[in-house]
């Protein structure tokens, strides 16, 4: 089954992050915990620094199939983040 997403997600997905609510290693699980296809466009993307042609190129994807799944990857990885830092105020 298809899901088709008739939403836009934003290329840029920005969190204000405080660095003594969330640590290295938490982002760092907090990628490792996302779907492999997200996760690997992600990794690319971000912290390797290949372009989306580039990534389209290597995982045999659409270029705009990189681009969705980056955005994805970021949206779920705020969520993530915010739901985190709303844990930690009720503490």
């Amino acid at each position: 089954v298809l899901n088709l997403v008739t939403e836009e997600i934003p290329d840029e997905v920005i969190v204000d992050i405080d660095d003594d609510e969330v640590s290295l290693d938490f982002l760092l699980n907090l990628i490792q915990e996302l779907p492999d296809r997200y996760r690997m466009v992600f990794n690319l993307y971000v912290l390797d620094g290949f372009s989306h042609k580039e990534i389209s190129k290597m995982l045999q994807i659409a270029e705009g199939t990189s681009k969705s799944n980056l955005a994805r990857a970021r949206a779920i990885l705020k969520l993530k983040i915010e739901k985190h830092q709303e844990s930690q105020l009720s503490i």
